[in-house]
């Protein structure tokens, strides 16, 4: 059975569980919600265990903070002995607005402190990642407020439809392919309704 390692970043406890940070964790908890299953506080963060079409998944929160990311990703791929085109992790990103994903199969950080953890611990960035957008509407200097705000919840509310759109185009890459699954996931959201 093909087995993939899939990481959230996020920090860990209370007062970020729902700030724009912590997009990674928000959706493996989507996911474990959807599919029954509890994570296990373990070493360097809670495991959660899933199957899909033949794939085994292995859901990990890093418990290290978003900084140490990769002491957790290393431990895990090692402990699973995966490859690297078997690991996909999941980010916000301030750089795209809110609720546009983009999957990539490697890439630079982007300024993210969790990605640019886990590409120094991995030694290579030839890993894939799905970014979750989270916009940028903060103004000079005020970039950790930012992340580290919780959602408004109009944003909230769009949580359920961004959560399962990434673990679509998770299933997908493990089952058709990145190239197909890039296709699927790098689509613009569909615009939300008007208040009006």
């Amino acid at each position: 059975m093909d087995t993939f390692l899939v990481v959230g970043l996020g920090n860990i406890g209370a007062e970020y569980a729902n700030t724009r940070h912590n997009m990674g964790f928000m959706v493996l908890d989507a996911w474990a919600k959807a599919s029954n299953i509890v994570f296990k506080s373990d070493r360097y963060g809670s495991i959660a265990e899933t199957s899909f079409k033949g794939r085994r998944f292995f859901l990990l929160k890093p418990s290290t903070y978003m900084n140490l990311s990769g002491k957790a990703v290393r431990y895990w791929m090692n402990a699973l002995k995966l490859p690297l085109e078997n690991l996909i992790v999941i980010s916000d990103d301030i750089n795209i607005p809110f609720g546009t994903l983009r999957m990539r199969k490697n890439g630079s950080a982007g300024g993210h402190n969790g990605l640019t953890n886990i590409t120094e611990m991995l030694g290579s960035q030839d890993y894939a990642r799905i970014r979750v957008g989270i916009g940028n509407d903060f103004s000079r200097g005020g970039q950790i407020d930012f992340v580290l705000c919780e959602l408004s919840d109009d944003q909230q509310k769009g949580m359920p439809e961004i959560c399962e759109r990434v673990i679509s185009g998770i299933k997908a890459f493990a089952t058709v392919g990145p190239d197909r699954a890039m296709n699927t996931v790098n689509t613009k959201p569909k615009p939300s309704p008007s208040a009006s």
